[in-house]
């Protein structure tokens, strides 16, 4: 039978040519793939470069320090500094010589020229060293296992103590066991509330128990507790777990330090943690509000815990900037009352 449809298929090349994109349409879809995978690559330059990226920088870090009280003596009395606290006392992680107890005691070979001179065996004549800190350990610890070690000094020394308390007690263990005091890493504030409050009273037991070692007078030099996250609280950016209440554990141990600081008069609060905001591993994102644009750098070691050179360096500066301030008078006033 005849074939009823008068249809003719249409040729199979004019087909092809009627599916395939046009040249113009290829390079307007070439186009948005090379724009496209530009806004990618560049995406994954800028989250390296501000997010992952973090040099240490270069020179002197932290404040200045005015050279004019260091060019007279201070005490010819025997000196004794004592090192407490955990690691950032102890230089974990510094160059040899760069910790901030060492630089304290005298300038490394390669100092900085405008702190040449500049430190208390400059001032101090009679200066011995004993550093008891120890790395790793919490403010339990110290006062377990330091504060025996403190010998009780003759009542012709005066103590200078410079102390770092507290900063393993919040981020120790990381997570890998559930929060507990002096292993708070992972705990609400309300679950920290005992623990926050406990520090008080040790705080206050460590620095009596100081006390009573140096008859002839002291005084301390506390520091509190940094960042590295610059105040933004994402520990996940630093390789941690999430703590979604850490800044508020952390916010509450510093209140605690410099309450204590302030309601005595033989402790000097150091503030590390203004300080060191900025130079945590946010410190070349140049929109936020703490960006240091003069130093920019980096100010934490490898592991996260401890200052890096510089940091140690910026560190010393905080500690010689209270102690001028503190000592001269302090020694004079003892030296006045010991005439009469």
């Amino acid at each position: 039978m005849p074939d009823n449809d008068t249809s003719a298929p249409e040729p199979t090349e004019d087909r092809a040519k009627e599916a395939a994109p046009s040249p113009k349409r290829r390079r307007g879809c070439l186009r948005w793939l090379v724009l496209i995978g530009l806004i990618l690559i560049g995406g994954a330059a800028f989250y390296v470069n501000f997010w992952l990226y973090h040099p240490m920088g270069e020179g002197p870090a932290g404040p200045p320090v005015a050279a004019a009280p260091f060019e007279e003596t201070w005490s010819e009395r025997p000196v004794v500094l004592l090192g407490f606290g955990d690691s950032v006392i102890a230089g974990y992680g510094a160059t040899s010589g760069k910790g901030v107890y060492d630089r304290l005691v005298k300038n490394p070979d390669d100092e900085f020229t405008d702190m040449q001179g500049i430190s208390l065996s400059a001032v101090l004549p009679n200066l011995s060293e004993n550093n008891l800190a120890l790395s790793g350990s919490t403010s339990l610890e110290h006062l377990e296992i330091l504060i025996p070690k403190i010998p009780k000094y003759s009542d012709e020394t005066f103590g200078i103590v410079v102390a770092t308390i507290g900063g393993n007690d919040i981020i120790h263990m990381y997570g890998r066991t559930p929060p507990r005091e002096g292993a708070m890493y992972g705990a609400t504030l309300k679950q920290a509330q005992p623990w926050i409050r406990n520090l008080e009273e040790r705080l206050n037991t460590i620095l009596d128990e100081i006390a009573e070692r140096f008859p002839g007078g002291y005084h301390v030099f506390l520091a509190n507790i940094y960042d590295p996250t610059d105040g933004i609280g994402d520990t996940v950016n630093a390789g941690l777990p999430a703590w979604p209440e850490g800044l508020k554990v952390l916010n509450a141990y510093n209140d605690i330090i410099q309450q204590t600081c302030t309601q005595r008069d033989d402790a000097t609060l150091v503030d590390m943690h203004s300080a060191f905001q900025g130079h945590g591993i946010h410190s070349r994102q140049f929109w936020r509000s703490f960006y240091d644009a003069d130093d920019p750098g980096y100010w934490y070691w490898d592991n996260l815990e401890d200052p890096n050179d510089r940091g140690y360096d910026a560190l010393r500066r905080l500690f010689l900037n209270q102690m001028a301030e503190v000592l001269p008078e302090r020694l004079q006033e003892l030296r006045s009352v010991k005439k009469n």
